[in-house]
């Protein structure tokens, strides 16, 4: 009898210390509900720099492979530049004709006032000489911006990074005959990332710009990023999407409506870059009311 007494006695402390280890953490957990905004509704984003040509052309080289690093001002394609050097070159050509031409009316001009001064010309005469200065100067100015414009075409047959970042998405190869506009490659700056996170609209009663996150990254479980809220969109994703909702219809029903933030990485929590543009993550938000 008492070797049963003494079972039930611990059975009765187990009890006792589960209930108060089971009351510890659902205090701890009603705490957290107070002061930790989470979201499952959240994925990495940042800046994507789609690359194409500014000129058509015949592709000459491609000067970097796919998930490639570089640097900023890189040179990433070149397209054939020989067809863009005549032209700099026939423009430079028609610029001296001009520029001669002109120099000669500017002469002329300047002895036709002299002798109209002198009543020697005709005012016709004069006029004559001012409007062929006038045309000449004119044509100069336009061989000039024909000039330029070749010289910037040529110029756009190299292509530059326009930031650090990785490459992606390359479609392009040496040979390839290429148009204004077309996308030859991506450059994501993985230094420039941020997460988008739909919160309901329930939750955001204290979130607040510049408080703390704490991130979990599905890739990498058991490691938590920091971060701080960024900015509050103005208004609901559906608000915003390429059908929003037509509540006047007479098919009204309340849906709880997500509101995305912007969250930012600390400058220190991701020195290695592994994280990618498009992973999936948990961030939760400390509002310390």
């Amino acid at each position: 009898m008492k070797q049963i007494n003494g079972k039930n006695r611990k059975l009765i402390w187990l009890l006792v210390f589960g209930l108060a280890l089971g009351g510890i953490f659902f205090t701890i957990y009603i705490i957290n509900s107070f002061t930790h905004v989470g979201t499952d509704d959240a994925y990495i984003t940042g800046r994507i720099h789609n690359i194409a040509p500014k000129i058509p052309g015949t592709i000459k080289a491609v000067n970097v492979e796919d998930n490639q690093n570089v640097k900023k001002g890189d040179v990433l394609v070149e397209i054939d530049p020989v067809d863009y050097e005549l032209k700099v070159n026939e423009a430079e050509a028609v610029v001296g004709i001009r520029k001669a031409t002109f120099e000669q009316a500017e002469r002329d001009k300047k002895r036709a006032e002299a002798l109209y001064k002198d009543e020697v010309f005709s005012k016709e005469k004069h006029e004559n000489a001012l409007t062929a200065y006038d045309l000449t100067a004119a044509q100069l100015k336009a061989a000039q911006a024909q000039l330029d414009i070749a010289e910037r075409n040529l110029e756009y047959t190299k292509i530059y990074a326009p930031s650090d970042g990785y490459v992606t998405s390359k479609s392009v190869e040496e040979g390839n005959h290429v148009q204004p506009g077309q996308s030859l490659l991506a450059v994501v700056a993985l230094h420039d990332i941020w997460i988008v996170a739909n919160y309901k609209e329930t939750q955001l009663k204290n979130v607040r710009p510049g408080q703390r996150v704490q991130i979990k990254v599905d890739t990498y479980p058991g490691k938590v990023f920091t971060g701080r809220v960024d900015s509050i969109m103005a208004g609901t994703g559906a608000a915003f999407s390429l059908f929003p909702p037509e509540n006047a219809l007479g098919n009204y029903v309340k849906v709880v409506q997500r509101i995305p933030v912007k969250i930012v990485f600390d400058n220190t929590t991701d020195k290695n870059q592994v994280l990618r543009i498009g992973m999936s993550c948990v961030p939760t938000i400390i509002t310390d009311r």
